[in-house]
């Protein structure tokens, strides 16, 4: 396995991690927040029920209400927007890997699962399936849902009501639309170790 990192040009430079299981990749999970989650791709490969999985995590920007901004569409759509066509469209065509949408999951934590959650739902084409935890409350669910909805798998800390209440809200509203979620709740606080725990869990269940 091995951990590369690139920047792109994309505002001024923004450093994108991609971690490259031994095996040529079966699924791809694209992520936010990718100083954290880029650290995560070697549990993958530890997991016996995940296929050799690529994970490609986009750095975030420092400044927690610039972050907002590119990660959630209410706040700044002219931000979201050139965010949204680096994300999907310039770090895919970079690594050149290319799967059908049942093999690509988009995954986010706190606002990057709002992130996770928008680009879901706007490219169900190429992400198949949304993880998602412990998201914001920035991004709401729409009022009418598109007939194409992708998978859906959330999960929440028991000590942190207001974004277990964020996730069920999605859970519920992505269920009436009869799209696919599978929900989890686990002991923890925004943040705590259940996040890196549960991560296999939910890649097993979307490349199952």
């Amino acid at each position: 396995m091995a951990t590369i990192t690139e920047t792109f040009a994309y505002d001024g430079g923004r450093d994108v991690t991609a971690y490259i299981p031994d095996e040529p990749p079966q699924a791809i999970i694209y992520a936010g927040d990718g100083q954290l989650i880029s650290q995560w791709g070697a549990l993958l490969n530890e997991s016996p029920d995940v296929p050799p999985t690529m994970l490609v995590a986009a750095h975030r920007l420092d400044d927690e209400m610039e972050r907002l901004h590119e990660y959630s569409p209410g706040f700044d759509g002219e931000r979201f927007a050139a965010h949204e066509k680096f994300f999907v469209e310039d770090i895919r065509a970079h690594f050149g890997i290319t799967l059908p949408a049942d093999r690509t999951a988009i995954y986010g934590v706190s606002a990057s699962g709002e992130l996770a959650l928008a680009l879901g739902l706007r490219h169900p084409d190429i992400y198949g399936t949304i993880l998602c935890a412990s998201p914001g409350g920035g991004y709401q669910p729409p009022g009418d849902m598109q007939p194409t909805l992708p998978r859906a798998y959330f999960t929440a800390g028991t000590e942190e009501p207001w974004f277990a209440e964020n996730a069920a809200r999605w859970a519920t509203a992505l269920t009436e639309a009869n799209a696919d979620v599978r929900t989890t709740q686990r002991p923890g606080n925004h943040g705590d170790p259940f996040w890196r725990e549960e991560f296999p869990l939910m890649a097993a269940w979307a490349f199952s």
